[in-house]
């Protein structure tokens, strides 16, 4: 055999070896695509809305005596849900009001719950102290942010006392909005 002979043979070998290679990574480049489109279509992708019942769940709380608030247990008053974080200014901004009409509406039925996303306890604490809130403050780490499919901060579920959702607001609220949206999850 020449030297011509085993370059030519080893040209083939090497392209014979690229060929495979390419194919294998196409094959897991296929493959991963394939896996996410069908994870993506198995997803439960159900989004909370006006009209739709709130989904239960059960969190601890920062403020108060330190145990869990469950959702159902607060069946047959108005439930105000907002999710929020210490670091969103808007949430931070709508806190006051939140505080300034709870004593009123938690007399009238209503109850206000908000749902804290930061990383830490520790953050929360001192924002709640901070503010001196009385008002249900729980802990998530997630689950019920994805169970509610929350994006952007702050977003305010109004939640009638058949636990029907009645608005859901994206965004900060002022205190009028805020105050029109409890008069109308008061119990009758």
């Amino acid at each position: 055999m020449t030297k011509i002979d085993e370059a030519n043979r080893n040209k083939k070998n090497k392209k014979k070896n690229r060929l495979i290679f390419r194919s294998a990574i196409l094959f897991v480049l296929f493959a991963a695509l394939v896996f996410a489109l069908v994870s993506n279509f198995l997803k439960d992708n159900s989004v909370i809305d006006v009209g739709d019942e709130a989904k239960d769940f059960q969190l601890k709380q920062i403020n108060g005596d330190g145990g869990s608030l469950q959702l159902s247990d607060l069946k047959g008053k108005g439930i105000m849900l907002n999710f929020w974080a210490t670091y969103c200014e808007p949430c931070e901004d709508e806190m006051p009001y939140m505080q300034k009409l709870y004593p009123e509406y938690k007399d009238k039925g209503v109850e206000i719950v908000a749902v804290s996303v930061d990383a830490t306890e520790l953050v929360i604490e001192q924002f709640v102290d901070n503010y001196d809130l009385t008002f249900p403050v729980l802990h998530d780490k997630g689950q019920v942010m994805d169970l509610y499919s929350i994006d952007p901060l702050p977003t305010t579920f109004f939640i009638s006392p058949e636990g029907e959702v009645v608005e859901k607001v994206s965004g900060a609220l002022t205190l009028s909005r805020l105050e029109g949206y409890l008069q109308q999850i008061q119990p009758k």
